[in-house]
């Protein structure tokens, strides 16, 4: 769905596969949005070293009830790296600010897969007025609960990489056995080495500054926390230091790894409805 005709100001070119790219002071940003307009806005963040496409299976189970929005992050997928090279998530999170005031969106129930949790809680940190609640699935509460992994880190002499090396580096974002699908090996060797690096320091310095679960203790959004208890990236067992957060829900998927996006589509949008549900009486309608 390309940006509605109501917001001309969105200042959008239209993308071949129907989205639309926006102009932003930093570089463009890819926006794709499925479902009524007029529904519940439902913003979709991904991880990094990936782009939106990791929504695809989840997005048609969602787009019943809801506006759903995915968008691109700086230097992924059809998103242009940052002039300014920041790939911090407060950064990432004035921007998604920006796209949201661009379409119109006057609020949102924001949901961050891995990395792409710590730009929704740095959106909602900066912009609270636009964050109805959270949801954070596989994300990882602090640097205290990731899996240091073997060697798979990528030769950046020897960019891009092969088929073969990016299914080894993207491996432990699956459960054993998971098949890396083609199309996001596909799209991290359209990234350049820069945008892949940069952007998961960034998300690292982010959490040595801060715990999540401390962020989000003094913003009283409701969160709900997905966590696939295969996961091999994040301690799975670490999804319970988000309960320190006042309300907050916190799920395990039996059997799901780091990616039950993927993995798991039907299990992860039941729980992903359900917190919904509850909260979309309190998100304003958007033309």
């Amino acid at each position: 769905m390309t940006l509605p005709d109501s917001h001309p100001h969105a200042n959008g070119d239209a993308a071949a596969d129907g989205g639309a790219l926006l102009r932003l002071d930093h570089g463009g940003i890819y926006v794709c949005q499925d479902g009524p307009l007029g529904a519940p806005a439902l913003l979709l963040i991904h991880g990094s070293a990936t782009s939106s496409r990791s929504w695809d299976a989840l997005v048609p189970l969602l787009t019943t009830s809801h506006r759903v929005i995915r968008i691109d992050l700086p230097g992924h997928g059809r998103s242009a790296e940052p002039v300014d090279g920041d790939y911090a998530p407060l950064e990432q999170g004035r921007r998604i600010g920006t796209v949201l005031d661009r379409l119109g969106v006057e609020c949102a129930i924001v949901v961050g897969h891995s990395s792409g949790g710590c730009a929704a809680v740095a959106l909602a940190e900066q912009r609270p007025d636009l964050v109805t609640a959270l949801a954070l699935i596989n994300t990882g509460p602090s640097m205290d609960a990731f899996i240091a992994p073997g060697s798979t880190a990528m030769d950046p002499t020897r960019w891009p990489p092969t088929d073969e090396q990016i299914r080894q580096f993207a491996s432990t974002g699956f459960r054993t056995g998971y098949e890396v699908p083609q199309e996001l090996v596909d799209e991290l060797r359209g990234m350049t080495y820069h945008a892949v690096a940069t952007a998961m320091r960034a998300s690292i310095a982010y959490l040595n500054q801060r715990a999540l679960p401390d962020r989000l203790m003094p913003l009283g959004k409701p969160l709900q926390v997905i966590f696939g208890d295969q996961d091999r990236r994040w301690r799975p067992s670490s999804a319970v230091d988000y309960r320190v957060v006042p309300g907050a829900r916190v799920e395990l998927l039996p059997g799901a790894g780091h990616t039950p996006i993927l993995e798991e589509p039907a299990r992860t949008a039941a729980l992903l409805l359900a917190f919904t549900a509850i909260h979309n009486a309190q998100t304003p309608k958007t033309p």
